[in-house]
């Protein structure tokens, strides 16, 4: 599966300044229509096993990339039976924008504004609407997504335009950049990058693992 790029980050506290003002201006414009692949990071979205899990997997992903949604629809489901749901291994979501940049940013702000137990949803959520997303009216769709995970107008549009988590994910992209991340979707197993994702690309890695003593 090819993997996406990421938007350029030329310097990072500049460019938080620049994704809220992008992100303010795109919200306002559609109204009127450091840690490794294996590490424990702040800020980490994770399902199955508890930190500390002997396998740990960690995929890096954007909203906005059709990769990214496509592994979601395909491989997601079969591989969340096998291995998260049994508590087999610790996966880690982590954020990776990629463009378009401010829509991919609002995406995963939503996904945090709505709480942890809701993340998930909603980042599957927004990944299974891109279409809709990309067919002009960003806004609207990511709006609707938003109210369905609880949060109103006044919520949503404060969530998407807060700086200081704009300058969070910031962060956490930098240290994606610094883990070697250089496109979505990117997988870990344990620190080690694995180059198919598919599911059997996956499992052969995982599953030796597993058996490691």
């Amino acid at each position: 599966m090819r993997a996406e790029r990421p938007f350029k980050y030329a310097s990072m506290s500049r460019r938080a300044a620049a994704t809220g003002a992008a992100l303010a201006a795109m919200m306002a414009m559609a109204g009127c229509s450091g840690a490794s692949g294996g590490d424990a990071a702040e800020g980490d979205m994770a399902l199955g096993a508890a930190e500390g899990a002997k396998v740990t997997v960690v995929e890096y992903a954007s909203v906005t990339c059709s990769h990214c949604a496509a592994w979601q629809e395909q491989v997601y489901p079969e591989f969340k039976a096998k291995y998260i749901d049994t508590n087999k291994i610790r996966y880690i979501f982590r954020e990776f924008p990629t463009a378009p940049e401010p829509l991919a940013v609002a995406g995963f702000l939503v996904a945090r504004c709505a709480g942890p137990d809701k993340y998930f949803p909603v980042i599957h959520e927004i990944m299974a609407s891109q279409r809709e997303l990309f067919s002009g009216a960003p806004r609207a769709v990511l709006l609707r997504i938003a109210n369905g995970a609880g949060l109103n107008e006044e919520q949503f549009q404060t969530c998407v335009t807060d700086k200081d988590a704009i300058a969070a994910m910031d962060g956490r992209i930098k240290a994606a950049l610094d883990a070697g991340v250089d496109g979505t979707p990117n997988f870990f197993v344990n620190g080690v990058k694995v180059a198919d994702s598919s599911l059997a690309g996956l499992s052969e890695k995982i599953d030796a693992a597993l058996a490691a003593s």
